[in-house]
């Protein structure tokens, strides 16, 4: 049996060192970024928090070094996280199936609230990024998800209420969807015009040729990076898409058009970034 049907946790992007840097350029984005929080895997992280899900900048932890499995992946979108009721029960389906799953992980991160400090607590069923093409895709099982959806971290000046798309950029976007398919079911992917899409929850996420990803988004598209297959863009849905468009107004290389305004990714860590209603 496939596993439930899909539901976007949240995305990764990396930012290696730049931690710092990164998160001054999101809140220059309108974002609303939690405070720091530094993992017992060693990584530190900001979040954005929505309605359901949440961008995550991740980066060293402030000593310099790297967590292993980041050190292969450019700074950009790179991780592409489920949501899960139970990591052990991915891990076991995804074994059965044959997919290279990694044991459990389970890790923490401190969290300050009104004074008083609690630990953030996950569990994490990680596919292993050496061997599928799309690169760090897991599934993450919340223990303590009142400590990250929180009511005062969602309210961001730039409208952001909710991730509606994952564009992820592939040559073969149906060779690519098999590895969905092998962990949700056939059924949860649909096919048109060249794209495969697999609805997870509010958002949806797209497998598109890369040089459809470019004639989209044009100079505002990411870069590959060397890379046949990688995470591309980011949509956003928001209140008012004229409030979002004026709170980004003197975003260099910004492109508003009618019903969505587009941040080029050379102005966001590597990451489209598309604001729509």
């Amino acid at each position: 049996m496939p596993l439930p049907p899909p539901v976007l946790d949240h995305v990764v992007i990396d930012v290696r060192d730049r931690l710092d840097a990164a998160a001054e350029i999101f809140a220059s984005l309108g974002f609303r970024l939690t405070p720091r929080g530094r993992h017992t895997l060693g990584s530190a992280n900001h979040l954005a928090v929505f309605a359901t899900d949440y961008l995550e900048l991740l980066g060293s932890g402030g000593d310099g070094a790297i967590r292993p499995e980041l050190q292969s992946f450019p700074i950009g979108l790179n991780g592409l996280v489920f949501k899960t009721a139970d990591a052990d029960a991915v891990y076991r389906h995804a074994s059965a199936a044959g997919l290279p799953i990694q044991p459990v992980q389970s890790f923490s991160r401190p969290v300050e609230i009104d004074g008083c400090h609690y630990d953030a607590r996950f569990r994490t069923a990680r596919l292993d990024q050496d061997r599928i093409a799309i690169g760090r895709v897991y599934f993450c099982e919340h223990l303590t998800p009142e400590l990250v959806w929180r009511a005062p971290w969602q309210a961001h000046p730039n409208g952001a209420r909710q991730i509606s798309r994952v564009a992820i950029a592939t040559p073969d976007p149906r060779r690519t969807a098999a590895l969905f398919a092998a962990l949700f079911g056939a059924g949860a992917l649909h096919e048109a015009d060249g794209i495969c899409t697999l609805q997870a929850g509010p958002a949806r996420v797209e497998l598109t040729p890369p040089d459809r990803l470019r004639a989209e988004f044009g100079e505002a598209a990411a870069a590959a990076s060397g890379r046949a297959t990688y995470l591309a863009a980011l949509e956003l849905q928001v209140a008012a898409i004229a409030h979002t468009a004026e709170a980004l107004r003197t975003v260099p290389g910004i492109s508003t058009e009618p019903g969505r305004v587009i941040v080029p990714a050379a102005a966001a860590c590597n990451t489209t970034l598309i604001f729509t209603v």
